[in-house]
């Protein structure tokens, strides 16, 4: 017996082989489905790329699309196809060299039997490792019956794994309904599906149905199609990943740390909450410039505003963060959540922390992130993933979320107060004719905090934090009334 039977061996898509537990299985048939446009033939092109990397002999078998055509595919995403046979079973018309081909039937005046004799005549003659067999859809109309069909393509298995071949067959789900005939026979399925959002660029994700003898990573994966191929983003599972060392707490600088007894604890989420405006964004720069001038990484996820703003407004209030974006410690994204897919923004934190070292990972906002997700439940559930993962990395994660509305009753589009460990709540409030502005902790998991509330002032100068406030009433209601003395409150900036 070959001791390399069934061992994995790379899909060549970046992220499908962490999901199949190391790629697809040596001398096996796997089934790849989805509707046209889903990115199949791409999947089978880059499975035949990186054999012929290594040397090995790679066949595509086509019945639904010319060399050209697949040639120009490999073209727009960089593949180079040279080293890879490729069967045409397509009328010669249709091809862009009928000259260089190697093989040129007519299937549409073939009977099934000679298409599929065609194909393994071909597979005995050039006994390739790595087939993908484009599609089985051209057999299913050439069977005219579910019977037969199945019987051909159990004969096509058999000689695969006779040839010792791994082979990808591409079904594109054009019957009527699901044939579920080809999953029973085959040792792996794997099914991409394109969604169409009412608004924004599609979404692609795909799923391993089944693969036999390996424990996959189940659930729906998010991919993009993109210059260069399929890239694959496995769904975050915080349980596949290794605890990380806890430190010192991180601090602000500034008397936002005396309200949270010092500090924000490695490992921990932070959520500020607080209307449009309040200064959410300003306390977390605090933070994220304390944590730049100790030499820690900061990642920053910009929902709602662009680069320019946010670094602009830190300017505002002294915080000069321009040098630490030059020397890579400051890693500003701009998400655009129309576009990007909940799994490609989980990938792109994880690779913050797994390759650049982020020590500080702030999400501003999350209004803006449930914007990329459909439903508030897949939003809670992601978020949960996401937050244990930075917190057994030791990574001080800061969350901001938006009230609705300014001011009066408030409400959040989504609660997420059970699953951050601390949440700071940020409120507008009236006195002698002015707009001030009122900061308190109500909840800290780690450590002690102050039940205070202090008032607070975004200045030239920073931020600064005044002395705890005793006289307020309707602070968590949204619509705070201060009746303590005028004296007490912060003194108003000087023109």
């Amino acid at each position: 017996m070959d001791n390399n039977d069934a061992t994995p061996i790379s899909s060549g898509v970046q992220g499908l082989d962490y999901v199949l537990r190391g790629g697809y299985a040596r001398y096996r048939s796997h089934l790849i489905e989805g509707r046209p446009g889903s990115g199949k033939t791409t999947l089978g092109l880059q499975f035949l790329v990186a054999g012929a990397r290594k040397g090995e002999r790679c066949l595509y078998i086509t019945l639904s699309e010319s060399k050209r055509e697949l040639l120009s595919v490999a073209a727009r995403h960089g593949l180079s196809l040279d080293g890879i046979d490729l069967l045409e079973l397509v009328p010669p018309e249709l091809s862009m060299d009928s000259s260089q081909l190697q093989t040129l039937v007519h299937s549409s005046d073939l009977e099934l039997s000679e298409t599929v004799q065609s194909a393994l005549a071909e597979i005995e003659r050039l006994k390739p490792d790595r087939v993908v067999f484009d599609s089985l859809s051209e057999i299913r109309l050439l069977s005219q019956g579910s019977l037969r069909y199945r019987r051909q393509v159990l004969a096509l298995k058999s000689y695969f794994l006779l040839s010792n071949a791994t082979v990808l067959l591409l079904d594109d789900l054009t019957a009527e309904h699901d044939d579920l005939n080809l999953h029973s026979i085959s040792h792996a399925v794997i099914r991409m599906e394109q969604l169409s959002p009412t608004y924004g660029g599609e979404r692609r994700r795909l799923r391993v149905i089944k693969m036999r003898g390996v424990e996959i990573r189940g659930g729906f994966h998010d991919f993009v199609i993109r210059p260069g191929g399929v890239i694959v983003f496995p769904r975050l599972v915080a349980g596949d990943h290794d605890t990380g060392e806890v430190s010192s707490p991180a601090r602000s600088d500034s008397s936002v740390d005396t309200l949270l007894g010092g500090g924000l604890a490695r490992g921990t989420s932070t959520l500020l909450i607080g209307p449009s405006g309040v200064g959410k964004s300003t306390v977390a720069s605090t933070f994220c410039h304390a944590g730049l001038m100790r030499g820690e990484s900061v990642l920053v996820l910009l929902f709602d505003e662009t680069k320019r703003i946010f670094l602009a407004r830190a300017a505002g209030i002294g915080l000069d963060l321009q040098p630490f974006v030059d020397k890579r410690l400051l890693l500003l994204e701009k998400v655009n959540p129309a576009e990007l897919s909940p799994g490609e923004l989980s990938s792109r934190i994880q690779s913050a922390v797994e390759q650049g070292d982020a020590r500080i990972v702030v999400v501003d906002s999350l209004t803006g992130y449930l914007n990329a997700l459909s439903e508030e439940q897949h939003l809670v559930l992601q978020m949960h993933e996401i937050l244990t993962y930075l917190n057994q990395k030791g990574i001080v994660t800061i969350l901001l979320l938006a009230n609705h509305g300014l001011i009066g009753q408030m409400a959040v589009p989504v609660d997420m107060t059970y699953l951050c460990d601390s949440v700071m709540l940020l409120r507008f409030f009236e006195s002698d004719g002015r707009l001030r502005r009122a900061i308190s902790v109500v909840k800290k998991r780690v450590g002690p905090h102050e039940d205070t509330i202090r008032e607070f002032r975004i200045g030239a100068s920073g931020l600064v934090v005044g002395e705890p406030l005793g006289q307020f009433r309707g602070i968590l209601t949204g619509v705070p009334s201060y009746l303590g003395k005028e004296a007490d409150l912060l003194a108003n900036d000087t023109p």
